[in-house]
């Protein structure tokens, strides 16, 4: 299978190319045949980002997904009172982004780099490409991206329930004599 190249998609010059056998490492990408790994390889572009800058901001418009191939990210999410708090790190093989080109909705969380980092970009035309040229792709992709919301939002889940059964323990609930 043939995806067209993606309109001005260029890997940066000094990285080593993407493989289909470093994608086939990939969660997101589970499942996929060799030839479709090997055209993404082929035309999906790169970046890098330095320690402290932002991949992306929350709430700023987003129209692509990024797997971190080297390095190291944080996810920032701001609270009620504009503080940023850690949520997550991520490191090789991680993807995020994902909920852009599930729901079409701004970021919802910052992502920042904390260590040199390279990833690999999908951007929307490259998920409306694998579409319309393989649905069968384009399915095992969104599967796999809906199974690791499904596991982050059991992570989260858990979490909260540890975090309210605190509040409630320690504020709600009456000391035992």
């Amino acid at each position: 299978m043939e995806l067209p190249d993606a309109a001005g998609s260029k890997p940066c010059l000094a990285d080593p190319p993407v493989s289909a056998a470093t994608l086939r490492d990939v969660g997101v990408f589970g499942g996929l045949s060799d030839e479709v790994l090997e055209t993404f390889a082929r035309t999906l572009s790169t970046e890098r980002f330095a320690p402290g800058e932002n991949v992306f901001l929350e709430g700023s418009a987003a129209h692509c997904l990024y797997v971190l191939l080297d390095g190291e990210v944080e996810v920032l999410k701001k609270s009620r009172t504009g503080r940023e708090h850690r949520v997550a790190i991520l490191g090789p093989a991680d993807c995020f982004g994902e909920m852009s080109l599930i729901d079409v909705q701004p970021r919802s969380a910052t992502v920042r780099a904390i260590a040199p980092s390279r990833a690999l970009r999908v951007a929307s035309e490259d998920f409306d490409r694998l579409y319309r040229h393989d649905l069968k792709s384009y399915a095992l992709v969104v599967l796999n991206i809906a199974r690791d919301l499904s596991r982050r939002l059991r992570v989260a889940d858990a979490i909260l329930a540890d975090v309210a059964g605190s509040v409630v323990d320690r504020y709600v609930r009456p000391p035992r004599s």
